[in-house]
């Protein structure tokens, strides 16, 4: 397990070539020891204890070239701050429901943080375990719950 105590539950990962491929929640991946382990395993908990906000463990995610900017922009998200469905799909030049699709397929949250990612009159969806609650705990821990409200 890379992190067994989150707010969120049990996380794991999967890794190919030095990097992170798939962040699994409730359950262990394929990456269960060496630097890459630990590198992600300290971060996580940096990042569940409020003192890291931004990781540097290295990711792969795989996808189309969409996919692939939708991840960066997806990063340079700043911690604490969010942005729309509505803003991420003008800025990439497609639909506001290429952008859903795209945060519901991301295999790396929270490393890559489509929770960040809210509707236009709403919080949306969220694909990770625990659902819209998992996507609440994370903007509360950032110090964006006062989107909340």
């Amino acid at each position: 397990m890379i992190c067994a105590n989150s707010p969120v539950g049990a996380l794991g990962a999967d890794a190919v070539g030095g990097a992170v491929t798939a962040l699994h929640w409730g359950r262990e991946g394929t990456l269960t020891e060496g630097p890459l382990h630990q590198q992600m395993a300290d971060e996580l908990a940096g990042y569940f204890a409020g003192t890291l906000r931004h990781f540097q463990t290295p990711v792969s995610p795989r996808g189309s070239a969409f996919q692939q900017r939708f991840y960066a922009a997806l990063c340079a998200i700043p911690y604490g701050e969010t942005r729309t469905y509505g803003d991420l799909a003008k800025e990439l030049d497609v639909s506001a429901q290429a952008i859903g699709q795209a945060c519901g397929a991301n295999p790396i949250a929270i490393i890559i943080p489509c929770h960040r990612v809210l509707a236009a009159d709403g919080l949306g969806g969220y694909s990770g375990a625990g659902g819209i609650e998992a996507k609440v705990a994370l903007l509360r821990l950032e110090g964006a719950a006062g989107l909340l409200i």
